[in-house]
């Protein structure tokens, strides 16, 4: 079965970097694009970025913009998120996501998620 393992989470002092690895099983990873998102304490859950099955295309949410970047292993079944400039704002829990295939940015599988903490 589809099955998504965030890591890399932790504690950053804020204008410093973390990287989240997603590994992915139990599918066909390189077929479908994957997302990137968060919850912040008290808040909703926020999509933060997403890149296509070959990795041609990326998009980010304007909050993220310019500091984070996705990308992807097909070869290692795995999503990246490199977070750089890290601001307290970006403390959450970052969930990676599956699509729904076919065209389609619905999301239909999750990660239990990777706790990020910026603070001094």
């Amino acid at each position: 079965q589809v099955q998504l393992v965030e890591s890399g989470g932790g504690l950053a002092q804020p204008g410093g970097s973390l990287r989240l690895p997603c590994a992915a099983l139990g599918f066909t990873f390189s077929t479908y694009a994957m997302s990137w998102a968060r919850q912040a304490p008290g808040k909703g859950l926020e999509w933060v970025s997403g890149i296509s099955g070959e990795g041609h295309n990326r998009y980010y949410a304007d909050s993220v913009q310019g500091r984070f970047t996705i990308s992807r292993d097909n070869a290692k079944n795995t999503v990246y998120l490199q977070m750089n400039s890290l601001k307290p704002e970006d403390t959450a829990l970052y969930y990676c996501a599956k699509t729904a295939g076919r065209g389609s940015w619905d999301l239909d599988y999750w990660g239990q998620g990777t706790q990020v903490t910026v603070s001094s």
